[in-house]
């Protein structure tokens, strides 16, 4: 049977969009929107698309799925579309704050989720009051004033969800109704303590080193940006400054995005797809000229490609059009405690150019590609502390150092992995037993079992990035136990044998352990029948898989991925596991190539491990992917000389 015969799902209208012009992104946005419509409330104050739960009460879960379209709505609504079901977002903000109305909001808590939801309903106060606010009667628009002030007396969590405050606030300030700017000023002085330098901030307090999106498009830069627009007026030298943050973030941030438009995913919330480019089109709401190459050309095509990839992922829909909680499918392993069924609308921030005119600089300039000849194929970004590469066909990057400030589900992967790639994705624990449910891609992993639970790394300590000859090298420490220690050393590939990058660590144990090592995650089944793949049947396989002696390798569809053990003299077997359904975030059925070693207790061991990497795409990838991967990377003699040193 050919893979062909199995159905597909029915692409939605806005897989069908070319996302290259603004009356297109207009189309893509009403796309989002109109499935939406069957599942408000009578009273149009909620929207209800799924079943699962969060760890705060279904109201607050259908308040989201009401308020985060409202970040492509409003921008729609700016921009002088006409939305026919744009009445049905009025009535419900009218709905909601009127206490005496059956579909009331609820009074305001401390710590309460409905403060976010009034992050982008005072955004779209603020940039469409003529569709939103002008037409309520007083009555109404001070009960939205009250609804929206009541945050001001509150308790909110030290972190980006100040900005949800400062929003509310800037909401009623555009349209004359009370609000508080001692509250909005004493806010933005705290979060400007989140600064760090190179415009990055961290997520919170900086007790945990915490750089993700949230540093960027999902929040803080995004915020700031939009600020410096509406907040110009009475807060200028702040603004300035944000624009200038921007303008130096951009040129860190453009690494994480690859010549197709894919960012590589990291961190939480990734659930939030597009969200990851918000931070283009904020540069272009609040009218940032970025440094070369970023040009106006430069900054449409990051944007506007991150759309197009994800118009390809047509199972990020379910039936109605509505979106999935999950990746590139629906999948509940990766999702948050705090993830609704609405929670995947805060994609709609990325909407925001919607809100200027054709003549604007964004739509106006041609569209260019990525700007990969002009930049470092190697970046080191000592902030976030990683090391983004693009090189070998392979945009992806090296991390160390950062944890989320709370007990986040599957935190180890979102945020202790060794590698993070845009073509392959990170895969998340679907359990805790066994190596299959683990599946810890770019990890090494630890048993002391036999194999039955696994420790990976969540806390890697004194993380650093040096210069070791010609070459940046990130290391840092992690202790799965209080007895074993495990020194990493992670290298980027080099120009010579591009598709691999090095792993080297040192590993000192005072009980027995099991090691696993993996590779990234690759698809894992058969181009012809769909069915998992095997070993390769002989030399002429075009797909298959490879277990030796100090190797493991799968080829499909996807591109080729391989591990290998440098040194010769360390025995480590090479398997090919079969991770659990759905734990990677790209595809629901992977493989994963690792190298599997028993070391002894009161052993001092070092492992010299090589990750190869080629994602399919290039054009003739399938005939020279033997070749790059028979040209193993050299153990530079900085390393090789610090392996005999110590062994």
């Amino acid at each position: 049977m050919s893979v062909q015969a199995n159905g597909k799902t029915p692409p939605q209208a806005f897989s069908k969009c070319p996302f290259v012009t603004r009356s297109d992104f207009q189309d893509g946005c009403v796309a989002l929107l109109d499935p939406l419509v069957p599942h408000f409330t009578p009273g149009s104050s909620r929207v209800k698309i799924g079943t699962s739960t969060t760890r705060f009460d279904e109201g607050a879960a259908q308040i989201e799925g009401f308020a985060r379209p409202l970040w492509g709505l409003g921008a729609l609504l700016a921009g002088g579309y006409e939305y026919s079901e744009a009445e049905r977002w009025r009535q419900g903000i009218i709905n909601g704050t009127d206490p005496e109305h059956p579909e009331f909001w609820g009074e305001i808590e401390d710590l309460d989720q409905r403060m976010v939801e009034m992050c982008p309903i005072g955004f779209a106060l603020a940039v469409a009051p003529d569709e939103l606010w002008n037409p309520l009667t007083d009555k109404q628009k001070d009960n939205v004033a009250k609804w929206l002030g009541s945050i001001n007396e509150r308790e909110m969590p030290n972190t980006n969800w100040l900005w949800f405050r400062v929003f509310a606030n800037l909401g009623l300030r555009k349209n004359g109704a009370a609000y508080s700017l001692k509250r909005i000023e004493a806010d933005m002085d705290h979060l400007d303590t989140f600064h760090v330098g190179g415009g990055w901030s961290n997520d919170g307090p900086k007790s945990h080193h915490q750089m993700d999106y949230y540093s960027g498009s999902f929040a803080i830069q995004f915020l700031q940006l939009l600020y410096s627009k509406l907040a110009g007026d009475f807060d200028p030298e702040r603004a300035e400054r944000y624009r200038n943050r921007a303008k130096e973030f951009a040129k860190d941030f453009v690494h994480y995005f690859d010549k197709d438009g894919r960012a590589i995913p990291f961190g939480r919330s990734v659930t939030y797809r597009f969200a990851m480019a918000g931070f283009w089109g904020a540069v272009a709401f609040a009218d940032v000229e970025l440094p070369a190459p970023l040009t106006w050309g430069v900054v449409k095509g990051l944007l506007l490609r991150n759309f197009r990839w994800w118009a390809t992922q047509e199972d990020i829909f379910n039936s109605d059009g509505t979106l999935t909680l999950g990746y590139c499918y629906a999948n509940m392993y990766l999702t948050e405690n705090y993830n609704s069924p609405g929670s995947p609308y805060w994609c709609c921030l990325s909407f925001t150019p919607l809100a200027l005119p054709e003549s604007h600089p964004f739509w106006a300039a041609a569209e260019e590609p990525y700007p990969g000849a002009a930049l470092p194929e190697i970046a080191v970004l000592g902030y976030p502390k990683h090391i983004v590469i693009h090189r070998g066909g392979h945009a992806f990057l090296l991390s160390s150092g950062q944890a989320c400030h709370y007990p986040l589900k599957a935190t180890q992967a979102k945020y202790g992995k060794f590698a993070y790639s845009s073509s392959f994705g990170y895969s998340v624990p679907t359990g805790g037993y066994q190596l299959e449910q683990h599946a810890p891609d770019s990890m090494l992993a630890i048993s002391e079992d036999g194999g039955e639970i696994w420790q990976t790394r969540r806390l890697a300590l004194n993380a650093r990035i040096e210069q070791r000859g010609d070459s940046p090298v990130l290391i840092s420490e992690w202790k799965p136990w209080s007895d074993v220690t495990i020194e990493t050393y992670l290298l980027p590939p080099s120009e010579e044998t591009g598709n691999w990058h090095i792993r080297a660590h040192r590993i000192s144990t005072s009980r027995n352990i099991l090691t696993s090592e993996g590779a990234f995650a690759i698809y894992g089944c058969s181009s012809h029948n769909g069915r998992i793949l095997g070993l390769f049947k002989d030399d002429s396989s075009s797909e298959g898989t490879l277990e030796d002696s100090q190797r493991a390798l799968t080829v499909s569809s996807a591109g080729a991925v391989g591990i290998v053990e440098l040194q010769p003299g360390i025995s480590r077997a090479g398997k090919v596991v079969l991770a659990d359904p759905n734990s990677n975030i790209i595809h629901g059925r992977t493989l994963l190539p690792s190298l599997a070693a028993t070391i002894d207790a009161g052993k001092q061991f070092w492992f010299t491990t090589a990750v190869f990497a080629l994602p399919a795409g290039e054009e003739g990838w399938q005939d020279v992917w033997r070749s790059k991967w028979e040209k193993q990377p050299q153990v530079p003699s900085w390393l090789q000389e610090m392996v005999v040193s110590k062994a």
